[in-house]
């Protein structure tokens, strides 16, 4: 007797343990949130824009209805430079981040600085991010055509060539669709408004896709 009733436990256990493993797990539960970090300056950080219409909220939010889940952090600084990134890296990327979409440059550009100092101090912050494991969107910046040929074919190579070296998810112009175009710029002409903001978005939203998809990936 004692024998049939441990065979109808082991059935039920297992057919309980089936049931299980049959039942798919939600989405929301099989995938915590990839934490990411919006690393960059005003053109991150928002500037003129309430914060609801910054970049890492909208992004985040779109990409929330794509099902991707997902929580930005925005450490966008305002007149920040390369320089000025890698000197806070430590404590804007906290630990635990998974992912950061580096956007820096445009300051460094309008100010003149040397390309190679500007190539030096992104080189160091993808090194530190890649030596914690943290994958990387790195979003170009073209040089103002008032610094001349040379000076924007030397600065506009630097996310080309870092990109390429380091394996990185490369997006070429922060700014496509937006530079430029009254409509989608403040009155400064250089930071969007919240349209802008809005085509910022849509165009880089495969590239932060795919940081996703690296970051799930374990790579």
């Amino acid at each position: 007797m004692a024998v049939k009733h441990l065979a109808w436990a082991w059935a039920f256990t297992i057919a309980c343990a089936a049931t299980l493993w049959a039942t798919p797990v939600p989405a929301e539960v099989a995938d915590k949130p990839v934490k990411i970090v919006a690393f960059g300056d005003s053109l991150t950080a928002g500037l003129g824009l309430p914060a609801t219409d910054a970049f890492p909220v909208k992004l985040e939010r779109a990409l929330t209805v794509k099902g991707h889940s997902v929580a930005i952090i925005n450490a966008g600084v305002s007149g920040d430079t390369t320089t000025g990134g890698l000197a806070r890296l430590d404590w804007s990327v906290p630990e635990g981040t998974d992912a950061v979409i580096l956007e820096l440059g445009a300051n460094d550009a309008l100010r003149g600085i040397d390309p190679k100092v500007a190539a030096k101090a992104l080189g160091e912050i993808v090194r530190r991010l890649k030596q914690r494991r943290v994958a990387v969107l790195l979003c170009g910046m073209l040089a103002p055509p008032n610094m001349g040929s040379d000076y924007a074919r030397a600065f506009d190579a630097i996310y080309r060539d870092l990109a390429a070296v380091n394996d990185l998810v490369f997006y070429p112009f922060f700014l496509d669709g937006v530079a430029a175009d009254r409509k989608l710029n403040q009155a400064d002409g250089l930071h969007p408004t919240a349209a802008g903001v809005d085509v910022i978005v849509a165009r880089i939203l495969p590239k932060v896709e795919d940081l996703i998809g690296r970051v799930r990936a374990g790579s």
